[in-house]
């Protein structure tokens, strides 16, 4: 066989293992968020209850589902309003637990008291927070000291905490289903939004390893990257076909469950992450061109805002 006839079939061979590999991801993709919405893994088989760091849409989308749901937030008057929404709207059983993640480690003995006795199938780690209202370095953050201490104990402690509480017994059942929410400024390192991408990195990682460990004992751990949803944090901006409405994702994204383990939650956000990553690749990501353009764009709004992934009114819903 001549070189010529040797490089030839090492080409065709190379161009069918990417035709493949493109292949197999378009199914991947077709199942995840096309075929998700007929074929949907019934939430119940986990777990009686559905535990969820913050108040938003998911707690609607989970009671409709047909699990009871634990509701952990700061906000006394916000567990209230939604804990009776939830049960005169789908005759769901409510537990209120009033913390404040951003305290550390203190909170979690009277958390680990509520949750105790109950048959907790899911878990959803979605309380954030922010901490500076427009793109700025590190040592711009406002009260410096103060809020990285928050941002972490807020955004990163509480992941490997609550998944901590409620993980034995998921492993003693043998079932469990851990969802936990990162962001797409965390796939990819974002200047000027130091901390908070890298809290978010953190989750995609812990999520990662945690699902490779304990998938073998009936364990689902699934991380999901949205880019931009309609919430308090990204000042509730105008829904069109980039933008999700909160309701709107957390129907798209509970759909997801069994069918990946990593998403974006929705097609749109995935077409989205695409074109991120191949638009503004890391190398200008990381450059100083960008970084000193960023900086000149205005204040979003009000800073030091808590957030979770929420509309503007924590009881909006979508029928």
């Amino acid at each position: 066989m001549s070189l010529t006839d040797m490089l030839a079939t090492v080409g065709g061979f190379t161009l069918v293992f990417y035709l493949l590999k493109l292949a197999w991801r378009c199914w991947c993709g077709f199942r995840e968020y096309v075929l998700s919405e007929h074929w949907q893994v019934d939430l119940r088989t986990y777990g009686q209850w559905a535990d969820k760091t913050c108040l938003s849409a998911f707690y609607f989308k989970l009671a409709q589902r047909g699990l009871n749901v634990i509701l952990v937030s700061r906000s006394e008057d916000k567990l209230r309003m939604v804990a009776k929404e939830i049960e005169n709207e789908y005759g769901r059983k409510t537990r209120t637990i009033q913390v404040d993640f951003t305290e550390g480690h203190s909170i979690y003995p009277a958390i680990a008291k509520e949750l105790e006795g109950l048959e907790i199938g899911i878990l959803v780690n979605n309380v954030g927070m922010i901490y500076t209202d427009s793109f700025a370095c590190f040592l711009e953050t406002p009260d410096a000291e103060q809020k990285i201490t928050q941002v972490i104990n807020c955004n990163v402690l509480s992941v490997p905490q609550m998944t901590r509480l409620v993980l034995p017994d998921m492993i003693e059942r043998g079932t469990g289903l851990i969802i936990n929410i990162s962001s797409a400024v965390g796939v990819r390192p974002q200047p000027l939004l130091a901390l908070y991408s890298a809290t978010k990195i953190f989750v995609k990682y812990f999520s990662q390893c945690l699902h490779a460990e304990y998938k073998s004992k009936g364990i689902s751990v699934q991380c999901v990257v949205p880019v931009l949803v309609s919430t308090n944090m990204t000042h509730n901006m105008e829904v069109n076909r980039f933008v999700k409405s909160a309701p709107e994702f957390a129907r798209e994204a509970l759909n997801t469950v069994g069918h990946s383990s990593y998403t974006s939650g929705c097609l749109s956000h995935a077409l989205q992450n695409v074109a991120l990553t191949v638009l503004f690749p890391d190398w200008f990501r990381m450059s100083t061109f960008l970084i000193r353009n960023l900086k000149k764009l205005p204040k979003m709004g009000k800073s030091d805002r808590r957030v979770c992934k929420e509309n503007q009114r924590v009881s909006e819903k979508e029928e």
